[in-house]
């Protein structure tokens, strides 16, 4: 790509460029006020108005990939894969992984985690943490995203007991359940709230 050097005398004052980029803007903002009138006032055409998701009741389908809330992974027995290793604490750049770790009683079992906390007000969701772990004990695949709360900082931090919990549903239930349970909390605090 071959790039110019030199402005020429308009482009250099703004002016011109301020108005076509003005342009454009209200250009854009007439022609979807246009199309709102007229799907208000039942009058169909071929090009759709603004798309709005009317979330909670509805949802863009997330995709495969998608870094969804937390969750701790379990063994066969129901125990956790940790291993108070420390390496997802260490490589989250929020620091908001809080690890305590303690002696298990089988003695092939050396440590595993008493309290395991994620702060989801300080977490910013980059899966640092899973791609840290040794033994795939942390996994942000849910499909679900972080929970709105009444305006308490305490009920943000997830604990080792809910990370498990969400785990074990979406292994027995699947990730259609999980994401259910989740947005009927959500439709529950948003009948709270308002």
């Amino acid at each position: 790509m071959k790039r110019r050097e030199e402005m020429t005398f308009l482009e250099r004052i703004y002016v011109v460029e301020i108005a076509k980029g003005l342009k454009l803007t209200f250009g854009k903002l007439l022609g979807n006020l246009w199309l709102h009138v007229l799907h208000a006032i039942g009058v169909k055409t071929d090009v759709a108005a603004g798309v709005a998701i009317q979330y909670p009741n509805a949802r863009r389908p997330y995709p495969a990939r998608y870094r969804g809330r937390h969750r701790l992974t379990l063994k066969e027995n129901g125990d956790i894969k940790c291993t108070s290793c420390f390496l997802c604490a260490t490589a989250c750049p929020a620091r908001c992984i809080y690890i305590e770790a303690c002696e298990h009683d089988d003695p092939s079992i050396e440590k595993f985690p008493k309290r395991y906390e994620i702060d989801t007000l300080l977490c910013i969701y980059c899966g640092y943490c899973v791609e840290a772990c040794p033994v795939d004990a942390i996994r942000m695949d849910t499909g679900i995203h972080p929970e709105v709360y009444p305006p308490d900082p305490r009920l943000f931090i997830e604990d080792k007991e809910t990370l498990m919990h969400r785990s074990r549903i979406l292994e027995d239930e699947g990730p259609q359940r999980l994401y259910d349970m989740h947005m009927k909390r959500m439709q529950e605090l948003e009948r709270v709230i308002l």
